[in-house]
C-alpha cells in the first residue's frame, strides 16, 4: 500500500490573513481594540487587588482596632498606610484640634463628622478610579469593531468589483474576515461590562463598611459609645472612648 504524501495548506483566512491583508485603518482598529482590552484587564486586576486588601483591613479592624484599650492604641495596631488607620487618625486630629474662631460656631460632633466624611470620600474616590474606563470600553468597543467590519466589507466589495468575480469563494473570505472585527469588539466589551458591574457591587459593600466604621468612630469620639450591633460593640470597652477627650 503506497504512502500518500500529505501537504500542509496555509489557511488563507483568519486573523493572520486579516492583519497581513489589511490596510492602515484595519490594523489601527485592531491595535485600538488590543489596547482597550489590555487596559480594561489591567484595571480589573488592580481593582480586585485593592479590594482584597481593603477587605482584609475590614477584618483586621474588627479584631484589632475595636478590641484595643483606647482609640490611640487601636490606631497603632493598624498598619501604616491602611485606609482605616488614615480615617481614624483624621478623626483623632479633628477631636484634638477643635478650637479657634471657626470651631466656635461648629460643635464637636459636626466637626468630627466633617473630617471623617472627607476621609471616607477620599477612599471612595480611590475605589472608583478606573471604573470609568471599563464603562467606556464596554460601551464603545462593539462599535469600534463594527466600524472595522464595515470598513473591511467595503474594501472586500471594492476588490471584488475590480476583479470582476463575485463567486462564493471570492466573497466569503473577505467578508468573513471583516466580521471577525465585530467578534473582537464583543470579546473586548463583554469582560469590561461584566467587570464593571462586579467591581461596582463590591465597591458598594466596601463603602458601606467605611461609612459604618466612620459612624462608629464618630460616636465613640463624641459620646463614648460605638454604634451598631451591641454584641460586636461589646468587644470595644468604653475606655477606648476616653482617649478622645484626653486628646483634646
Amino acid at each position: 500500500m503506497e504512502n500518500q504524501a500529505t501537504t500542509t495548506v496555509d489557511n488563507p483566512y483568519g486573523l493572520a490573513a486579516l492583519w497581513a491583508g489589511g490596510g492602515i485603518i484595519s490594523r489601527s482598529i485592531l491595535i485600538v481594540l488590543l489596547i482597550m482590552s489590555l487596559s480594561s484587564w489591567y484595571v480589573m486586576l488592580t481593582k480586585l487587588w485593592d479590594q482584597r486588601k481593603l477587605r482584609q483591613s475590614v477584618r483586621v479592624v474588627e479584631k484589632q482596632f475595636w478590641t484595643a484599650p483606647s482609640v490611640k492604641d487601636g490606631v497603632e495596631r493598624l498598619k501604616k498606610g491602611d485606609e482605616f488607620r488614615n480615617i481614624a487618625e483624621d478623626g483623632l486630629r479633628a477631636a484634638s484640634h477643635h478650637d479657634g474662631r471657626l470651631t466656635d460656631r461648629i460643635d464637636l460632633n459636626e466637626w468630627i463628622t466633617m473630617s471623617l466624611q472627607r476621609s471616607t470620600d477620599v477612599v471612595s474616590s480611590k475605589l472608583n478610579q478606573g471604573l470609568g474606563l471599563l464603562a467606556t470600553v464596554g460601551s464603545t468597543a462593539p462599535f469600534v469593531g463594527l466600524f472595522g467590519t464595515v470598513w473591511g466589507i467595503l474594501n472586500a466589495l471594492v476588490g471584488i468589483g475590480i476583479a470582476g468575480q463575485a463567486s462564493i469563494d471570492k466573497v466569503a473570505g473577505p467578508v468573513g474576515e471583516a466580521l471577525i472585527m465585530t467578534a473582537i469588539g464583543l470579546f473586548v466589551a463583554v469582560p469590561a461590562v461584566m467587570g464593571y458591574n462586579w467591581l461596582l457591587g463590591r465597591n458598594k459593600s466596601l463603602q458601606d463598611a467605611l461609612r459604618n466604621f466612620a459612624s462608629d468612630l464618630q460616636a465613640y469620639l463624641v459620646g463614648g459609645v460605638r454604634m451598631g450591633n451591641p454584641e460586636v460593640a461589646g468587644g470595644a470597652r468604653p475606655a477606648a472612648a476616653k482617649a478622645a477627650p484626653a486628646g483634646k
